[in-house]
């Protein structure tokens, strides 16, 4: 996969196992995980792992979540970017629009840039149709994101025991530049 995506502050590019330590650091801080089920990393074998898979989805798909780093100082922010989801809702796959930072970068809206040009390159690049999006019923932040993005709330469900909300967005055919 050859994708890089720029934001005002951004680069985001495909993820190598180059990457391990950072998602380490990342994965590895219990608050990070406090919405995705309280299990952070302990090893960066572990991460080795969690990476393998994501290059898989590059392989099998041919889309699959970015690194993101600061224009400013190259700092690894985290992660965000689109990923073929088939395992969150049993009962369909979809597009799924994700975002994870280290918690030293939240609070600063690298998120919501992220996720925006991810919605433009998911529209525009790879001319989907609809793309999704899930998050903790509780995840004050993460549903702000979404709302603010422009993703419509479509109902909720139930995730291994948690509750999470379901959003929606839906390609608009225009003659504008920005497909949403």
């Amino acid at each position: 996969m050859n994708v890089k995506l720029e934001t005002k502050r951004l680069y985001l590019r495909p993820i190598t196992q180059n990457d391990a330590q950072d998602f380490f650091e990342m994965d590895s801080n219990p608050k990070v995980h406090i919405f995705l089920g309280n299990n952070p990393v302990t090893s960066v074998e572990q991460s080795k792992s969690k990476i393998e898979g994501i290059l898989q989805q590059y392989k099998d798909y041919g889309v699959g979540r970015l690194a993101m780093f600061k224009k400013d100082t190259g700092e690894f922010v985290g992660w965000s970017g689109l990923k073929y989801e088939r395992e969150l809702r049993k009962e369909f796959n979809y597009y799924d629009l994700g975002y994870r930072l280290k918690e030293e970068f939240w609070g600063n809206g690298y998120a919501t840039e992220a996720a925006i040009a991810s919605l433009d390159y998911g529209f525009k690049d790879l001319e989907l149709e609809e793309i999704c999006a899930a998050a903790h019923i509780n995840h004050i932040v993460s549903n702000t994101i979404l709302k603010k993005i422009g993703m419509h709330p479509s109902g909720t469900f139930e995730y291994e025991g948690d509750l999470c909300n379901w959003y929606t967005l839906k390609k608009i055919f225009t003659n504008s530049k920005t497909p949403f």
